[in-house]
């Protein structure tokens, strides 16, 4: 219900949960289920490990650098809320459901 009413995700410093969360609205926009923005605001290069952890896996071919880019960060919340506003998702293509096959 949160991911039905939400007009975009923001994702602050946190624990577990908040990693779960971010990578679940994530991998639901990679996967077409909705195009809402998912956003990190990186205070004080609070997730400068994950972003490059994000970088290593897409040169390693495992995440496509178009998904890469869904993730939207910025290092104060002037400039993240103006990447949000600008955000433009990309196409992705409908996902099967299985009750289609």
């Amino acid at each position: 219900m949160m991911a039905d009413l939400a007009d975009g995700f923001v994702a602050l410093p946190g624990g577990l949960g908040t990693f779960e969360e971010l990578f679940e609205v994530w991998t639901w926009a990679q996967l077409g289920y909705h195009s809402k923005p998912v956003a990190l605001p990186n205070l004080g290069g609070f997730y400068d490990g994950l972003l490059t952890f994000l970088d290593r896996v897409v040169g390693q071919g495992f995440v496509h650098a178009p998904h890469r880019a869904m993730l939207i960060i910025a290092d104060g919340p002037q400039d993240l809320l103006e990447c949000i506003r600008g955000y433009t998702p990309p196409r992705v293509i409908k996902r099967v459901e299985a009750n289609e096959l």
